[in-house]
């Protein structure tokens, strides 16, 4: 059974169109991506999961049940725009979050104990909110979102505010919340983030769903026969089969070409004919990044 089934989802406000027509469907255990420009849709369809705002139309069933007020204590949500208590101590404000969970007091207080001594932060726990720093609270609440062990997790920009060290305990964070359970939507406009963690991708752009499916699939679906190759000296008589796209020196002075084959051909054959010509150093496919099909889409680039 999927956790999340989104159906035919629209939404508007008087003349804009925030949503039209999405769907999308998120099965158990799987690191979602929900990628879009500024203003695509993402947050909106967000804001509708956690029944902060409604759809006009459609439905949303989670793990085969309609989406309503009972489901709430069962997802974890990080907005992009934090709001915490400035003036409450760290403590006192993760077990009072955890309770708005339905969390048990002492179970609170356990759980909050142990994440911050897991990200540590645990000589904060009697600081205000105020006194620290943009990251420490940023792990203040990421630890709020995961404390009551949601089976839903909702990321908005989570990396946000992180240096990369503290990016990467979050993300080691987001990876084993997964192995132990959780199913997160990850929505983010850093695209080496989503290489690194997500399983599936969405794009939603202008309102509209414009791709979806595993990120393997969608990137080799994106694949054109494609090499890179770092030689020495020109290639000088390679087959007009072969089409060179670009070539570049490197800093160790050596030529780096970009080259495209018919899709009947092998990479052997094209390796076998650049061996007869050059002395090859490297040979890796070209295979495209999720940024660069993003930016095909969203730009009005083809699907070749």
């Amino acid at each position: 059974m999927e956790t999340l089934i989104v159906s035919n989802i629209s939404k508007r406000y008087a003349e804009h169109t925030a949503l039209d027509n999405v769907s999308i469907s998120i099965s158990p255990q799987r690191i979602y991506g929900l990628l879009g420009p500024n203003g695509a849709g993402k947050t909106t369809l967000i804001r509708i999961i956690n029944q902060i705002i409604a759809a006009d139309e459609g439905e949303i069933l989670i793990n085969g049940e309609k989406l309503s007020q009972k489901h709430i204590a069962s997802i974890g949500y990080l907005p992009e725009e934090r709001g915490l208590y400035k003036k409450m101590k760290v403590g006192e404000q993760l077990v009072y979050l955890g309770q708005l969970r339905d969390l048990p007091r002492k179970e609170a207080i356990q759980k909050s104990k142990a994440w911050t001594k897991k990200l540590g932060i645990f000589d904060w726990w009697n600081k205000k909110i105020e006194d620290l720093s943009k990251g420490m609270a940023q792990k203040i609440q990421f630890i709020s979102t995961v404390l009551h062990e949601p089976k839903l997790i909702i990321l908005d920009e989570p990396f946000s505010g992180f240096d990369p060290v503290n990016a990467n305990l979050i993300k080691d964070e987001i990876l084993e919340l997964r192995e132990k359970g959780s199913t997160i939507i990850f929505s983010t406009h850093r695209m080496e983030s989503v290489e690194e963690l997500c399983d599936d991708i969405a794009l939603i752009n202008k309102s509209k769903l414009i791709l979806s499916g595993t990120k393997v699939d969608i990137k080799n679906s994106y694949r054109s026969n494609t090499y890179i190759v770092e030689h020495k000296g020109p290639i000088k008589d390679l087959s007009a089969e072969y089409s060179i796209k670009e070539q570049v020196t490197t800093e160790y002075n050596l030529q780096k070409s970009t080259i495209q084959m018919p899709s009947e051909y092998s990479p052997n054959q094209l390796l076998s004919s650049l061996i007869s010509n050059t002395e090859v150093h490297s040979f890796t496919e070209k295979v495209p990044s999720v940024s660069e099909i993003f930016i095909s889409l969203v730009e009005g680039g083809s699907h070749e």
